[in-house]
């Protein structure tokens, strides 16, 4: 297994999503899950994995804390 700081303090469904980087994925879950987190976790494993480059991503929030 990896073992990338981002990916500590996820469980394995979390994780699951995080490694899933080979298409469009939808994450449903209710509030406190762990959706950013898993969300801005998939974010730089993309970039780490030379998917994709920062400036191709673009991530929306309705949150101040979620822009944090």
């Amino acid at each position: 297994m990896l073992n990338y700081e981002y990916l500590k303090n996820l469980n394995e469904s979390q994780k699951e999503a995080v490694l899933s980087i080979d298409g469009p994925l939808l994450i449903v879950a209710g509030a406190g899950s762990g959706k950013t987190r898993v969300l801005t976790s998939r974010i730089s494993h993309i970039i780490r994995e030379h998917k994709a480059f920062s400036n191709q991503i673009l991530a929306v929030t309705f949150t101040n804390k979620a822009a944090k």
